[in-house]
């Protein structure tokens, strides 16, 4: 799986945006890349959308991730 990060990601993984990912699911994801990169988990939770294989998601904990899935981290835009 290739995941492919944002801006406000890269002061976690020094500069790098796209990784491969073993997970079958986008909690297990979060959990891996937290891992490697402390803190990146945690960014992701608070302000990141993601997209699975092009469909966006506001809460993606449950989504299942297949062998070859392109997921993109967005960051979340505020407003009132």
């Amino acid at each position: 799986m290739i995941l492919a990060s944002g801006g406000s990601c890269h002061q976690f993984t020094g500069g790098r945006t796209e990784f491969d990912v073993e997970a079958t699911t986008f909690r297990r994801l979060i959990l891996e890349l937290e891992q490697k990169y402390p803190g990146l988990g945690k960014q992701i939770e608070e302000s990141m959308a993601v997209a699975v294989d092009g469909e966006i998601f506001q809460d993606a904990y449950l989504a299942e991730l297949k062998p070859g899935s392109e997921i993109v981290l967005i960051p979340k835009i505020g407003g009132g």
